[in-house]
Parts: C-alpha cells; sequence; structure tokens
C-alpha cells in the first residue's frame, strides 16, 4: 500500500524551471512541504521521491494527518 501511495503521488507532482538559475523545481500540491530543486529534471525526480518517502516515515511515526491520495488512505487506525 505504501508503494501504491508513493506512486500516486509522484503522479501528482507538479515540475517547473526556474528562470533566475534554469534549475528544476518540483512539489506535490496536495501534500504541502514535499518539494525538491535540482540542476536536472531527473535529479529532481528523486529528491523529490525522497523527500515524500522521509515526510511519510515521520508523519507515519508521529501520527501526523496524511492526505488520502486516489482513494489510498494511510491513516494508523487505532484497533479495538
Amino acid at each position: 500500500m505504501l508503494t501504491k501511495y508513493i506512486q500516486a503521488a509522484m503522479r501528482k507532482a507538479q515540475y517547473e524551471i526556474l528562470s533566475d538559475d534554469q534549475t528544476f523545481y518540483a512539489s506535490i500540491p496536495e501534500i504541502q512541504g514535499v518539494w525538491a530543486n535540482a540542476s536536472t529534471l531527473e535529479r529532481c525526480r528523486e529528491e523529490l521521491e525522497e523527500a515524500l518517502e522521509d515526510w511519510l516515515t515521520l508523519s507515519l511515526a508521529r501520527n501526523l494527518p496524511i492526505p488520502s491520495l486516489d482513494g489510498i488512505d494511510l491513516t494508523v487506525r487505532e484497533v479495538a
């Protein structure tokens, strides 16, 4: 399920070339604070995926809210 979530998030990524230094900038609008900046598009994509993985790890460890994407819900629920 985690892999499918990462794939869904990466499909929502938005990329742009920054005019001041011609580097690539990427973010995932549905996930605030996850972004990357690199000199090539491929490296930017790799860094964005790493940032997403770090964000997910921290969010899961601290039981922080994680937005559902494409019907994938990673919310940790307590079992009664």
